[in-house]
């Protein structure tokens, strides 16, 4: 299927690996031109020629920070016209709610809520001139059902799910769409970071932490970030156009609901 992105433009947030690279990798495979972001030079030069070399679309990487206003200038320098955003940021670590300051707080909302409130609110009136844009928020399954200890990933990515979901009905006439995926386990390195946390808690291995997660999972496994992507990539195309103001679940069957 041609998803009618061939010459358009995206940026991607927090894309140097994991989940933000699949999307980009797959939006690039799709012929746009791709904005990827990082905080390490090094990992995201390699990123961006890795992409290059799969895909021959034009990968433009931006060494910041998107948490920072002067990392968001950075992105908009380098894509100031962005057809496609994807907004991704790492979430905070896990910890039992009482052991999360003021501060802490603070922090998870800036990075997780008003981080990429503040960059659609930047690009959204362009977009609904231009009479197409696609604005995808990378979330958490939490949003939807509970993950024990990351009740502040889930608290400002849930605010930030309900703040957007008047936006995208403002727009829809534009054809703007605003949607959200909310990723289960995938095979990142935040997963392998959290396994090993809970082996070093528990006194067992990582592939048996990793082993107790999966049999959770109907589908027996744990996500491929590409899998990830492909749904991004079909989210930015133009035949999602009367998709919006959605989140999409990705987790292998995992919540038990039937809606």
């Amino acid at each position: 299927m041609d998803l009618g992105l061939k010459g358009k433009r995206a940026i991607v947030c927090a894309s140097s690996k994991g989940l933000g690279r699949a999307c980009a990798t797959s939006l690039a495979r799709e012929g746009c031109e791709v904005v990827i972001n990082g905080r390490d030079a090094t990992s995201l030069t390699a990123t961006a020629k890795a992409i290059e070399a799969e895909t021959g679309a034009r990968v433009i990487p931006v060494v910041a920070d998107v948490g920072t206003e002067a990392g968001r200038a950075a992105l908009l320098a380098a894509c100031p016209s962005p057809d496609i955003l994807v907004n991704n940021n790492g979430g905070p670590p896990a910890r039992d709610f009482r052991d999360i300051s003021h501060a802490d707080m603070i922090a998870g909302v800036e990075a997780n809520m008003l981080t990429p409130i503040a960059l659609i609110r930047a690009v959204i009136d362009g977009m609904a001139a231009r009479g197409f844009g696609r604005i995808i928020n990378i979330t958490s399954s939490s949003v939807r059902a509970p993950i024990p200890n990351l009740d502040l990933s889930s608290g400002a990515r849930a605010g930030l799910t309900a703040f957007v979901a008047g936006v995208a009905r403002q727009v829809a006439g534009k054809n703007v769409t605003i949607n959200s995926i909310q990723p289960g386990a995938f095979g990142t390195d935040r997963l392998k970071s959290i396994a090993r946390a809970a082996a070093q808690k528990t006194g067992k291995s990582v592939e048996e932490v990793d082993a107790a997660r999966m049999a959770m999972i109907p589908a027996g496994r744990f996500g491929d970030p590409g899998e990830f992507g492909e749904l991004c990539a079909y989210l930015a195309s133009a035949q999602a156009a009367y998709i919006t103001g959605q989140n999409i679940l990705i987790d292998g069957g995992s919540f038990p609901g039937a809606f």
